[in-house]
């Protein structure tokens, strides 16, 4: 359970031997939520990093930028769930830390949280505003996939995989508890509960990613995340491992 809130905004950046781009990408991160004029603090989250990149932190760190060091590579979900039932924000989001997601779009997101309140706010790479540049096989795995998640959870948004969300806290503080996911598939877990347990104010804001991801696509990556997929249907609608669903709560101390 998280407590209280103390802070307008937590933002978790996860990261796994990102190299130099981790730096970067915190400090930018930074000079952007101070530009939004709110309070927030900045988590850090090393997955087992071997390559010394939580070191290159160590001139950001302070009351605003804290750093949490797993012992091992247990997944990005992992990762988060090490972060985010840290943080202390009125919405607890994340970015990931190989800044294929440019640390700018934070003040679009926190715009859109001023504006209306929602439950989610996730980047969406198929958003019409959004600039993506990335192969065809990716782009039509991608779309193949999202088909897939609307029917299977009936999510009515068009990528839940981009690695930028804000989560308000109400929402998390339900949802987190529940969640089981150690890698990738965390993203859609996340929203899957959310909307399982009434909370079905999701808004998808552009992204901009120009230059290829840092990572590439594997077949067995593909494997992993169809068999986490399947692992959440079957928890959720099969077997109804998860919190049964209950009245609508979204809005609610708003």
């Amino acid at each position: 359970m998280l407590s209280a809130p103390e802070v307008d905004l937590t933002l978790v950046v996860p990261y796994f031997n990102p190299g130099p781009r981790l730096h970067q990408t915190v400090a930018q991160a930074v000079e952007v939520l101070r530009g939004t004029g709110r309070s927030f603090e900045v988590v850090t989250v090393s997955d087992g990093s071997t390559d010394g990149s939580e070191q290159t932190l160590d001139d950001l760190l302070s009351d605003q930028v804290q750093q949490v060091v797993l012992p091992r590579q247990s997944g990005k979900g992992q990762a988060l769930r090490a972060g985010l039932s840290r943080g202390r924000g009125r919405y607890l989001g994340f970015i990931d830390g190989d800044g294929d997601l440019p640390p700018d779009l934070l003040a679009q997101f926190v715009a859109i949280v001023d504006d209306s309140r929602p439950d989610v706010v996730l980047g969406s790479k198929r958003h019409p505003g959004s600039q993506v540049v990335y192969p065809r096989a990716r782009r039509v795995y991608s779309w193949g996939y999202q088909q897939l998640v609307r029917v299977l959870f009936r999510l009515n948004v068009r990528d839940t995989q981009t690695g930028i969300k804000l989560v308000r806290r109400q929402v998390l503080q339900e949802v987190l508890p529940l969640t089981v996911e150690r890698g990738y598939a965390f993203d859609l877990e996340l929203l899957a509960l959310a909307r399982h347990l009434g909370f079905t104010d999701l808004v998808e804001a552009p992204v901009r990613i120009v230059e290829r991801f840092s990572s590439t696509i594997s077949l067995p990556t593909v494997a992993a995340i169809f068999r986490d997929t399947l692992a959440i249907f079957w928890r959720l609608r099969i077997r109804h491992v998860y919190l049964p669903r209950h009245a609508p709560t979204a809005g609610s101390g708003r």
